[in-house]
């Protein structure tokens, strides 16, 4: 293939090329990459999810950055890509969120609300005038009510295909957080485990990381929960080294 038949499948988003691959899907798949990263980790009880907070300036208030959404009581999302493509997305599935509570008078079950928000993903490949959205999200929360309540957790792709996980990382950096959750994650993890995990997880690729860069929060029977500074300070100063001191001389 020279190059102009290539530019022509690079413009189109809704072109396959004569191997098979759609360039602008895999595309917003690399803005993806780039985005700080973000995890979910489902355990026994509920499903903790965590994300980095980037800032581009000393100046910026880290609490500005939006990172992990919640979409119902039981639903929340953590997000990685374009900011404005993953906040579209957000609005989507609250929205649909709150239909299905105005039809049937019920929270959306996770994989009920995880398959429409992945298929008007994948609507946007199909269709000429539009490109794929660059971001990824992680739709977690609980599907049922009390004790019978189960913790599920998926993810969306550009290409609108959602997959779930019992933990997952989407964003930069992503092969190495996903290769540390894989060795320590268990059946057994239970909530507070899992924010341990979670921050643990993100120290893989920034072991200088700070309670402010970190956004946690928890999905479980009694429903969405931010996690505080506190309780990521506590992970911090038993797994970096030398915190405690320098907090002690601050």
């Amino acid at each position: 293939m020279n190059r102009n038949d290539q530019q022509a499948y690079d413009r189109g988003t809704s072109l396959f090329s004569p191997d098979g691959r759609i360039y602008q899907v895999e595309y917003a798949r690399e803005a993806v990459k780039r985005g700080a990263p973000s995890l979910g980790i489902r355990t026994a009880d509920g499903v903790v999810l965590a994300a980095q907070r980037r800032t581009s300036s000393s100046l910026m208030e880290a609490e500005s950055i939006e990172k992990i959404h919640k979409l119902d009581s039981y639903l929340g999302a953590a997000t990685a890509g374009h900011v404005a493509d993953a906040r579209q997305l957000v609005d989507d599935a609250r929205q649909e969120a709150q239909v299905n509570h105005l039809r049937y008078g019920e929270p959306i079950r996770v994989e009920t609300l995880t398959t429409s928000l992945s298929d008007m993903i994948q609507e946007t490949t199909q269709r000429g005038g539009t490109r794929p959205f660059g971001a990824s999200l992680l739709i977690g929360g609980m599907d049922g009510e009390g004790e019978d309540a189960q913790p599920r957790l998926f993810q969306t792709d550009p290409s609108g295909a959602p997959q779930e996980w019992k933990a997952v990382a989407i964003g930069a950096k992503r092969n190495d957080i996903q290769e540390f959750l894989e060795e320590e994650w268990t059946e057994e993890l239970s909530l507070s485990d899992g924010v341990d995990l979670a921050v643990r997880a993100l120290l893989v690729t920034d072991d200088e990381l700070e309670s402010p860069d970190v956004s946690a929060v928890t999905l479980s029977s009694e429903g969405y929960r931010d996690v505080d500074e506190d309780e990521i300070d506590e992970v911090l100063s038993e797994h970096v080294p030398g915190k405690d001191d320098s907090d002690e001389a601050q």
